[in-house]
């Protein structure tokens, strides 16, 4: 558990009085969140950051995980699928169970704080169940900018009983009679999958995993998620690897809440059995973050091609350790990658365009030297848990200042 002290040498001593400034007025100020799995994505890595440094500053602030069946977490998928752009079918059995869900999950939830902050569609109907006496906020993290018109026009009955929603960036912003704003996603710089990682010890590491050094790495650590199209990632690698000799390295995880992950997976075993380059391409599943904190140091190329994205935060950890990253122009990824500076960007279906610029990073390590201080000076100005808690803090003051 870091102090946030620890951060100073990395954000400076003037971030660190600020927010302990911004947090004077919240001392003991009872703030809870609420989301669907402590383990397996971003929020989940945000929350297990920020929710003891908040703690850490004197506010009193909980975490609850929402319980449900596999069948309530294959309709909470759906939404997830549906706020992101594709058309579902959602019947009036399966809105049933999701809300239901919701006020199972209430009974045995008490909420006797000052604040509380619903992340994501999942837990979205728990207002309903609650005689609301405080602020509630809505945090979506998925890419909005688009929604099935259908799903959204039921959701957004949930939505408009909250205080406020954030988002991750402007375009995410819908037609709403509550006020919206943005608070940027981060990484924790201090944690096992970001801190500085020898580059002996590194090695070692990667060898355990069968990984060989002597080859260049194209790796995209994600989630198996076909909005992450690791299915892409295997098409790009094929074409890379017909021109310069290297090696495809894909890396993820299964999340609680994600029934689809295994089916997932099993297409991209098929798409790599089927490449003809089986031999070079390594398919991990292993939950280990310090696996990935080396393996995005080694890697020649990061990709990150997403078809949809909220935010992309394995982009902001490979920048963060000096690795260029070739992603999709979608969501919140051009937030972080200045194309040409720090990395390279391109629409998801340019195949040509993602492999070119492999290519060229592969064969030029001066180029993948400079992008990587560019992209390391941009992450660290912009997307580490010093800011997120900075822009959080400010929102628990506009709040609370003039509540009870």
């Amino acid at each position: 558990m870091n102090n946030l002290e620890q951060y100073e040498s990395i954000v400076g001593s003037e971030v660190i009085v600020r927010i302990k400034e911004k947090a004077k007025p919240l001392l003991n100020r009872h703030i809870v969140c609420i989301n669907s799995t402590f383990s397996g994505g971003g929020v989940a890595e945000m929350l297990n950051s920020a929710v003891f440094l908040f703690n850490k500053l004197g506010l009193r602030f909980g975490w609850r995980i929402l319980q449900g069946f596999p069948s309530f977490f294959n309709i909470t998928k759906k939404l997830h699928h549906a706020l992101q752009g594709e058309k579902i079918n959602l019947s009036e059995e399966e809105k049933k169970i999701f809300y239901e869900t919701n006020e199972r999950f209430a009974a045995f939830t008490h909420l006797p704080h000052d604040l509380v902050i619903i992340h994501d569609p999942q837990p979205l109907p728990l207002i309903d169940f609650f005689e609301k006496s405080q602020p509630w906020i809505w945090r979506c993290h998925v890419d909005m900018s688009e929604p099935d018109p259908a799903t959204w026009n039921y959701l957004k009955g949930f939505v408009e009983k909250y205080d406020e929603i954030i988002v991750s960036q402007e375009e995410y912003k819908q037609n709403l009679s509550i006020p919206q704003n943005l608070i940027h996603p981060a990484i924790d710089p201090l944690t096992q999958k970001n801190e500085d990682i020898s580059e002996i010890e590194a090695e070692k590491y990667l060898k355990k995993f069968g990984i060989n050094l002597n080859k260049p790495i194209i790796t995209q650590v994600s989630r198996y998620d076909k909005w992450k199209d690791p299915k892409g990632v295997v098409e790009i690698f094929k074409k890379v690897r017909a021109q310069v000799d290297c090696q495809l390295v894909l890396l993820g995880s299964f999340a609680a809440d994600d029934p689809e992950g295994q089916e997932t997976f099993e297409e991209i075993e098929k798409c790599i059995a089927d490449c003809g380059y089986e031999d070079d391409v390594i398919l991990l599943t292993v939950s280990d973050d310090i696996l990935v904190n080396c393996l995005q140091r080694a890697a020649a190329v990061v990709i990150q091609k997403s078809l949809r994205e909220g935010f992309g935060l394995t982009v902001a950890e490979a920048l963060y350790k000096g690795t260029p990253v070739i992603a999709s122009r979608v969501g919140g990824i051009p937030l972080q990658i200045t194309d040409g500076k720090s990395g390279f960007l391109h629409e998801p279906q340019d195949l040509e365009g993602f492999t070119a610029s492999a290519i060229e990073l592969i064969k030029d390590t001066d180029l993948q030297k400079k992008l990587g201080e560019q992209g390391k000076k941009h992450v660290t100005e912009n997307f580490l848990i010093t800011r997120y808690i900075e822009d959080w803090l400010d929102l628990f003051n506009r709040h609370l200042s003039t509540s009870n």
